[in-house]
């Protein structure tokens, strides 16, 4: 009997893996968005995965102050397109979203709808990105509307530890969205290391004085195949120390280098954290449409996955 992804979820001696996508810009037909997805299980034919995570894009413009290095786009609901990628594929998908753009009873409304009409299953939920603007449904209240609803979601969080190198409170917020029912986080694109060890091993320390099993955390790697890619990396949040910028800026081949980064971070993670009993897993996404980063990704899983399953193995024979 195969296992569901719940089950893998709660089973601290195995990985899990994941791609990460953005659904079709909006105004995409049925069939164009048949085609692309056909187009990205194609490419993943060659890997093995446990599923496809779908986020849900939102205008972060209230974030910053600084420009957008790419132009932001409406895309199709997430929702179709995990569907999708589910019935084509056969395997799970997680959806994200943003839940700050409806009041309760349209949030209640929108949870029936994902269980009934779109089977879903695994969600993960977030906020406004910034505190500006109109927040019709706070993240607390969302998740406070779910667990009315009765649904029988497997709910995810967000976690960055960007925020906890700044605030240092980022280990309880994770205890806190686990309280309030969520079941795994997903990290931003790691580029620092070390802000995320921090993060993970005030985490563990945490669980371990108040006696709770840590949540399932999923690593997000990304590679970066440009200054521009890098850029919007930087614009969306995630921390690039100075060095590994210019180290893959200054490279003959910048994916190549932002690969090579990538495997060493994940390495130096799983040194510090393994030990601590954190059951992780792991998310690549490519940033951009461009084919050299959306192949590079690929590469980027295989790599990273064969050096976790490996630290996994060596583990369990300890």
């Amino acid at each position: 009997m195969s296992r569901t992804l719940s089950d893998k979820f709660r089973d601290p001696q195995q990985g899990v893996y994941f791609i990460g996508t953005t659904p079709p810009r909006a105004g995409t037909d049925d069939e164009a968005m048949a085609g692309i997805a056909e187009k990205l299980l194609g490419r993943l034919d060659s890997i093995d995965y446990d599923g496809v995570v779908v986020y849900d894009i939102q205008d972060e413009s209230s974030r910053t102050d600084q420009p957008r290095p790419f132009p932001y786009m409406q895309t199709r609901d997430p929702r179709d397109y995990a569907w999708l990628l589910a019935k084509l594929s056969g395997r799970d998908t997680i959806a994200y979203k943003s839940v700050a753009q409806r009041d309760r009873a349209s949030f209640a409304a929108w949870l029936q709808e994902t269980s009934d009409k779109y089977s879903q299953q695994h969600l993960v939920l977030v906020g406004s990105p910034s505190s500006h603007g109109q927040i019709r449904l706070s993240l607390p209240d969302a998740y406070a509307t779910l667990r009315d609803s009765q649904l029988p979601f497997n709910l995810g969080g967000v976690t960055i530890a960007e925020r906890h190198a700044v605030k240092g409170n980022e280990h309880l917020r994770l205890l806190q969205k686990s309280a309030e029912g969520c079941e795994f986080f997903i990290s931003q694109a790691v580029y620092n290391p070390q802000a995320t060890i921090d993060l993970l091993t005030g985490y563990a320390r945490e669980c371990r004085q108040r006696g709770e099993t840590p949540k399932r955390i999923i690593l997000t790697f990304t590679p970066c195949g440009s200054e521009k890619t890098l850029g919007f990396m930087q614009w969306l949040g995630i921390s690039v120390p100075e060095a590994t910028r210019w180290r893959i800026l200054d490279a003959e081949n910048p994916l190549s280098e932002s690969i090579r980064i990538c495997q060493n971070s994940l390495e130096q993670i799983l040194e510090a954290c393994l030990p601590l009993g954190l059951p992780l897993g792991l998310n690549i996404e490519s940033l951009t449409n461009r084919k050299e980063e959306i192949d590079a990704a690929i590469q980027l899983f295989r790599l990273l996955k064969a050096t976790l399953d490996l630290q996994l193995a060596q583990r369990a024979l300890q």
